[in-house]
């Protein structure tokens, strides 16, 4: 039941109701639903159906419910081009379609608002919901911004192996103990809404408030937020409206009518209309339209309980062209749009997480609704993985740029350190012409020593700077390659490199102050003293408050070369003790072991108290990362 028709193609029996109809409407006048919401909403004796179709003259809902008859079950007309009615025997389970009549067209649709779509005819159908219990989820509270450390995973290939390929919900619970472990506290799913087939990304969503079968549906994705709360673990959900499609997409000239050959009542049908997707950028000027992407936005916080959702490229929702500096291409009402979401969200949740991924360095996303910006907490940094990922993919030392990495470190939106999502892999820096950095580092041999070295390096530094650190699937256990929908992880690296698993669990337990000896990297304050661009080394200070147990030295060897004596600068005196050494042979086997002791640390060299007042000397192995702090 996915087709159109005209009206003269009706069955015979709906044939001959049609010519009755308007009889039956005399004696029996249409009258639409006293019920709220949109969609297919189960009531005790039925089910209210509504839908936007503002250009039909006539909407019927086709289902299992009326044997499928296309014009015996009619909605009434509501005020701006709304329809609906209550349909006794419309039932959970049931599948049905919009039956919308434009003219001569008698077209069928899926439901915008579906929340479970059946295959292969892709039939929307009636949901009850599901709502499940697990008390010991009760009391979890999403983690405070300065302690998040994100783990960004494709659930289609997460938890998968070669036979059993795309992954499911279920395999992603069955690895959260391992998160756990790792001191993960927080998930991001790529999308997981209704898409064509059963490979892909996830950012091509069909239906946007259906979850897709190929993972599990609804039910899957409940049971493992529930599961990750229980673990201590938060989930964000990626969400797509910046384009919708364009594949198997029921919005596209949803009642019939369109200009220009495009889109119809749900996407500009002008030159706004185009992405680098496709022609599928929703009218953020509609009304009806920002109600729909409002809407989804509620569904992921209230009904699911997400903590916090990511939005895909917002760059191309506030300017057609993804741009900064061009405003005869941008979009006022997208920008309202997201401002208008993002109050609504930070009022009602506020400890909610709400991210952008921009990528134009725009301060504005991450500033207050109220002052004029979007109103996003954090928004993912391209001022630090650019950078870092150049400074450690680069083949030669001399090439290596400090200054660029001291800027990287640094760089903030406004004040606030923690307004920002730094990393050095995720899906689009592996994928799209580009790898992991191993592969990057030495192509074709991602598994030798300077390889693993300077990716362990890059992740020293993100876990380490100011901001919120995220990881992607398999870094920790130097995955290579690139990322593709198709491949699932290769599980056994994470034995064969269990040495560098345990250096991103040490690295994680320090980032969040797990001993209570490195406050420091939670907080907002960071002091690049120490910048080195002959010997390739950089060093910053990280504190909260400042003390004992909370400031911290960061130490970053970039050169081959190990540095045996180095004198560096410390905050004050006293026994600072080395929390982590990258270098260690624990790590790995090929690693140099290059050992620094706890440094007794005094006043004194003029040279380098310029800028501390007290000095230490060190030794740190290549491409190598030390950290300090005192008890």
């Amino acid at each position: 039941m996915n087709q159109n028709y005209m009206s003269g193609d009706l069955p015979w029996r709906d044939r001959l109701y049609e010519y009755t109809r308007p009889l039956l409407h005399r004696i029996r006048p249409l009258r639409s639903s006293t019920q709220p919401g949109m969609g297919a909403i189960p009531q005790p004796e039925g089910t209210t159906f509504r839908v936007w179709a503002p250009n039909a003259h006539a909407v019927f809902v086709s289902g299992s419910f009326n044997n499928w008859s296309l014009n015996r079950t009619e909605l009434a007309h509501e005020a701006n081009g709304y329809w609906s009615a209550d349909v006794a025997g419309a039932q959970p389970g049931d599948e049905y379609k919009f039956i919308v009549r434009n003219a001569a067209q008698m077209i069928t649709r899926a439901d915008p608002y579906a929340t479970e779509i059946a295959p292969p005819f892709l039939n929307s159908v009636i949901s009850a919901g599901t709502e499940l219990e697990t008390p010991e989820a009760d009391d979890f509270q999403m983690p405070l911004l300065n302690e998040l450390v994100i783990y960004e995973l494709h659930v289609g290939t997460f938890a998968a192996d070669g036979t059993d390929l795309p992954g499911t919900f279920r395999g992603v619970v069955d690895k959260l103990p391992y998160l756990q472990s790792l001191g993960i506290n927080a998930i991001e799913l790529m999308p997981v809404k209704e898409f064509p087939g059963d490979y892909s990304w996830g950012y091509n969503p069909a239906f946007p408030f259906a979850i897709t079968q190929t993972y599990g549906g609804r039910a899957g994705l409940q049971k493992l937020i529930r599961a990750a709360h229980v673990h201590g673990i938060a989930v964000i959900v990626d969400v797509v409206y910046n384009h919708f499609g364009p594949q198997d997409l029921s919005l596209w000239q949803f009642d019939g009518w369109q200009q220009d050959g495009k889109g119809g009542i749900y996407f500009y049908n002008d030159w706004r209309a185009q992405t680098p997707w496709a022609e599928t950028r929703p009218d953020y000027g509609r009304t009806e339209v920002r109600q729909y992407i409002r809407d989804n936005v509620i569904m992921w916080l209230e009904e699911f309980g997400v903590d916090g959702l990511r939005w895909d490229a917002t760059a191309f929702i506030r300017n057609v062209h993804g741009h900064d500096n061009d405003p005869n291409s941008d979009i006022p009402e997208g920008w309202s749009l997201m401002q208008m979401i993002n109050a609504e969200v930070n009022g009602r949740w506020p400890h909610k997480l709400n991210i952008a991924e921009d990528l134009q360095g725009n301060a504005w996303l991450t500033n207050d609704t109220a002052a004029g910006g979007a109103g996003f907490n954090s928004q993912w940094d391209s001022h630090f993985v650019h950078p870092i990922r150049k400074a450690i993919i680069t083949p030669h030392d001399e090439d290596r740029d400090m200054v660029a990495v001291c800027d990287a470190i640094t760089f903030r939106y406004g004040e606030d350190a923690f307004a920002r999502v730094i990393y050095t892999e995720s899906h689009d820096e592996v994928a799209n012409g580009k790898a992991r950095v191993p592969e990057e580092i030495a192509p074709g041999t991602a598994a030798t020593l300077f390889a693993k070295k300077r990716a362990v390096l890059g992740a020293a530094l993100m876990l380490t700077t100011p901001g919120v650190p995220m990881l992607f699937q398999g870094q920790e256990f130097l995955e290579g390659g690139w990322f593709d929908d198709h491949v699932p992880l290769d599980w056994q690296k994470a034995v064969t490199n269990s040495g560098v698993v345990q250096l991103y669990r040490d690295l994680i337990h320090l980032r969040r102050n797990s001993d209570n000896n490195t406050r420091g990297l939670t907080g907002a304050h960071v002091n690049v003293y120490h910048v080195d661009n002959e010997q390739k080394v950089i060093a910053y200070h990280r504190w909260f408050a400042g003390g004992a147990g909370d400031d911290v030295i960061v130490v970053a060897n970039f050169s081959h070369k190990p540095l045996i004596d180095y004198e560096i600068g410390f905050p004050h005196p006293g026994l600072w003790r080395v929390r982590f050494n990258s270098d260690l042979n624990k790590y790995d086997d090929e690693f140099g072991d290059y050992i620094c002791a706890d440094v007794e640390v005094v006043e004194g060299n003029v040279e380098v108290t310029a800028v501390m007042p007290c000095a230490g000397t060190i030794t740190v192995g290549p491409y190598s990362v030390l950290i300090f702090s005192v008890d």
